[in-house]
């Protein structure tokens, strides 16, 4: 089915106004007013700001919108509001997934994660553009959703090509369907769609040549300390790497308890800050900033590969992008790997 790109934005702002299908929140990425490079960030509908499905991934991350900064957990005071999330790329999307594993398993389920996931619809787009640190098919990816979404929309002259992938993603389609027609997609539309994406994956393969690798991720605990040290020689601990990345989701758990009222709030941690799982005494297991940076690369490369069979890296470049001292994250996995080789 096709949707018109013009009946899609009226949809978004009818129901912005009157919550007809009860959402009460829509977001999507947009274009900030006096900003021209390229960059969206996730937005309410109700800003004045010019919505963009069609580029590549946000500045932030769409963990933001699941696993808040800092968040209440006890007592319980979550808001239970219907969202409809538009624009989600591949990179988040596949990030969210491994989220769902560490957060939503059989032995332990995140109250505060669930709440929101259980109320949002996830709408993502095909990407039709990339950043310079996008290298999502280095790590597996796409820079399209192929499973894991409620509605999936693929770009197409001056419509969108549906895939519905829930039953969320049905009764939203239903309420399109109510209010425009939908048109069956021909073959001729079905083949634009695949050659607009394998003509992003070329540019992906293209732009990241230089930093092929192996994918022998298993093989990191062997590269010797000197390349950590190397590698983090300009890193300063900031923790923005972790803090933007779409799959982290380290906290701390601050008592905010005031008189007899018993408080408990979530926020970020990160395991690039001196104070990281520091105990009581002062001590802390990892005082170099050569083992943290480390640690950071064998999360992602194999630990969480190892927990959830799933690499902790989606390939959004984000760390890269926001890095105060330059690293670029590609370059130190090719030379860990090649350390290893060696």
């Amino acid at each position: 089915m096709l949707i018109k790109a013009n009946d899609l934005f009226v949809f978004l702002q009818k129901e912005t106004k009157e919550e007809r299908n009860g959402f009460q929140d829509i977001i999507y990425p947009a274009k900030p007013r006096f900003e021209d490079n390229g960059h969206t960030f996730f937005s309410p509908s109700s800003t004045d700001q010019t919505i963009v499905l069609d580029s590549y991934r946000t500045v932030d991350p769409t963990k933001m919108l699941f696993y808040l900064t800092r968040e209440r957990l006890t007592p319980e005071e979550f808001v239970e509001r219907k969202r409809l999330l538009v624009g989600v790329k591949g990179c988040d999307l596949k990030a969210m997934e491994l989220l769902d594993r560490a957060l939503l398993h059989e032995n332990f389920v995140d109250p505060a994660y669930k709440n929101w996931r259980t109320h949002t619809t996830v709408v993502t787009t095909d990407c039709l553009d990339i950043c310079d640190t996008c290298h999502c098919t280095l790590v597996g990816g796409k820079p399209y959703s192929e499973t894991g979404f409620d509605v999936n929309l693929s770009p197409v002259d001056d419509a969108y090509l549906i895939t519905v992938g829930s039953d969320k993603g049905e009764e939203l389609v239903n309420a399109w369907k109510k209010e425009f027609r939908l048109n069956e997609a021909t073959d001729a539309v079905i083949q634009k769609v695949k050659d607009q994406r394998q003509s992003i994956i070329k540019r992906l393969e293209e732009q990241n040549a230089e930093f092929t690798r192996t994918g022998r991720y298993d093989t990191f605990r062997s590269v010797p300390n000197e390349v950590w040290e190397e590698a983090s020689k300009s890193c300063i601990g900031c923790g923005a790497c972790t803090h933007i990345c779409p799959t982290c989701y380290c906290i701390i758990l601050n008592d905010e308890s005031k008189a007899e009222k018993f408080i408990k709030e979530k926020s970020y941690d990160s395991c690039q800050l001196y104070g990281y799982a520091r105990v009581a005494g002062g001590g802390t297991p990892r005082p170099n900033m050569s083992k943290r940076f480390r640690n950071r690369y064998l999360c992602k490369f194999d630990y969480m590969a190892h927990n959830f069979d799933t690499l902790g890296c989606t390939g959004c470049g984000r760390c890269t992008e926001t890095c105060a001292g330059k690293i670029d994250l590609r370059k130190v996995v090719q030379q860990a790997e090649k350390a290893v080789a060696a």
